[in-house]
């Protein structure tokens, strides 16, 4: 599986490395050219991450990209690597890019599902939340939690980013009704680094730009891009029509123009650029475990880049707002989940789970919020979709800030079937909660039936006064030269 390092590849290998970089967007670039076991024994590897799977019909791959000020290892970026990333001396880990890849079990194709930043969705143990934020406040309650009960920093960071990374793990799973079966990690440092190690990156632009917060100034028309301008080109969301949605296709053209451009001749047969793809991927790239790479290789040996798209989930508002006001972009989670199922080909698995009759569950509703009579009011619209009126009061325990529903289990389908009614509220225990009712408590963030955002319709029902968002065309890996965009 090795060769002599800059020795030119084959058809086959060639292949296999399309199907790698377009795949998994430059994770495992380094095994068309080098030892396999040498480059895979330098990237990090993590466990315990709720993975598994592939009974779906597809092998289900959660790529992220993180604003990190540690590299894969955990070790500190230099003064000069953070002043090329722009990035100050805060503490956190933002998800700014996160890509859930399906390929069918066939290897035949694959379609690489950006989800933007912003989609306000369940986070479980938060509540309702931007996407954005179910890595790095996880992860920073529970740093916060370890230091209190004495342990090291390092252990500290070790332990809360793997719960970060899990619930972000089961928030993809919750939006989109698949279980992820691989996780891909790549930092900032990481995009600049694989791009100035092919040489820069061709992009094509239909007007000038310049937009200080990103630090993208760029004429119209096509040229090539280093690291830092190009991480400049795919950060940038102000200033462009369809904000994060233009932002994401800015990064899924980079993506694809990537392919073509690591498998020039000029790169293949560069051992000093090929010597800085593997460095860098070995430094800024981490990977579950269980990921046995070259089986995964093996299956997608007939896969080429035309076979290779790039979408994403369908929005409802790109332009929605909580009732705190938070600018957030709407998704509706059954749009979301048909739309995921639809790409290998199948229609959305049947639940194992009983279906439960609303006329059995007895519904609880508690207010934490300041508007006055929401508890009522949602508890009359659940008793239009059939449940049975329970218990209507304030809520008088501990202050809280994002709604949810309560019952003896995370997994009982009585309390599942009310979070639902309701739009997808996150679900948690409380041994309080007697085991023939479910209450639901109400905070300021909710929008769905009974409120006076979601009236008596369903949160998955766009309002009328929702922005229209029409989707973009799919991006094609096999294009000849950059596609043009805002």
């Amino acid at each position: 599986m090795s060769r002599t390092e800059g020795e030119p590849s084959s058809f086959g290998p060639v292949r296999a490395l399309v199907a790698v970089i377009a795949v998994l967007v430059l994770v495992v670039t380094g095994l068309a050219w080098r030892s396999v076991d040498s480059l895979i024994s330098n990237i990090e590897r993590i466990s315990d991450l709720g993975l598994g799977g592939g009974r779906d019909g597809a092998v289900d791959i959660l790529l992220v990209g993180v604003d990190s000020r540690t590299d894969a290892h955990g070790n500190p970026l230099t003064d000069a690597e953070r002043a090329m990333l722009h990035a100050g001396d805060e503490i956190g880990t933002n998800t700014d890019t996160i890509v859930l890849i399906r390929v069918p079990n066939d290897g035949s194709s694959a379609t690489a599902i950006s989800i933007p930043r912003d989609s306000y969705v369940d986070i479980p143990g938060l509540g309702k939340g931007k996407i954005n934020s179910a890595y790095g406040i996880t992860k920073q309650q529970e740093q916060q939690e370890l230091l209190d009960e004495g342990a090291s920093e390092q252990e500290a960071e070790r332990k809360s980013t793997q719960v970060g990374r899990q619930t972000l793990v089961k928030t993809v799973a919750g939006l989109t009704g698949i279980t992820v079966d691989h996780y891909a990690e790549v930092s900032l440092l990481g995009f600049v680094l694989l791009t100035d190690a092919v040489g820069g990156v061709d992009v094509c632009l239909n007007n000038p730009v310049d937009e200080w917060m990103s630090g993208a100034s760029f004429p119209a028309g096509k040229q090539r891009l280093d690291g830092p301008r190009a991480l400049s080109f795919v950060r940038q969301r102000h200033d462009l029509p369809r904000g994060d949605l233009d932002r994401i296709v800015r990064q899924q053209v980079f993506m694809a123009q990537l392919v073509g451009q690591v498998l020039s001749k000029d790169t293949l047969s560069n051992p000093s650029r090929l010597s800085e793809l593997s460095e860098a991927v070995g430094r800024t790239v981490v990977l579950d475990e269980d990921w046995d790479v070259l089986a995964f290789l093996q299956q997608l040996q007939d896969l080429t880049g035309g076979k290779v798209t790039f979408e994403t989930i369908p929005v409802a508002d790109l332009n929605g707002t909580t009732s705190d006001g938070e600018s957030v972009v709407r998704v509706e989670q059954k749009a979301v989940k048909s739309y995921v199922a639809s790409l290998v080909g199948e229609e959305s698995e049947q639940s194992d789970e009983p279906t439960v009759a609303p006329s059995t569950v007895t519904v609880n509703v508690f207010n934490a919020s300041l508007v006055g009579g929401l508890a009522g009011e949602v508890s009359q619209a659940l008793s239009t979709k059939g449940f049975r009126q329970g218990e209507v009061d304030n809520y008088s325990g501990e202050s809280v800030t994002s709604s949810r529903v309560l019952a003896a289990s995370t997994s009982d389908p009585k309390a599942k079937a009310v979070a639902e009614a309701l739009g997808g509220l996150t679900v948690l225990a409380d041994e309080t909660v007697a085991a023939d009712t479910v209450s639901v408590v109400l905070a300021s963030d909710y929008s769905g039936p009974g409120s006076e955002a979601g009236g008596m319709f369903d949160f998955d029902t766009p309002s009328t006064s929702a922005t229209p968002v029409p989707p973009a065309p799919p991006i094609d890996a096999g294009k000849n030269g950059p596609t043009c965009v805002n």
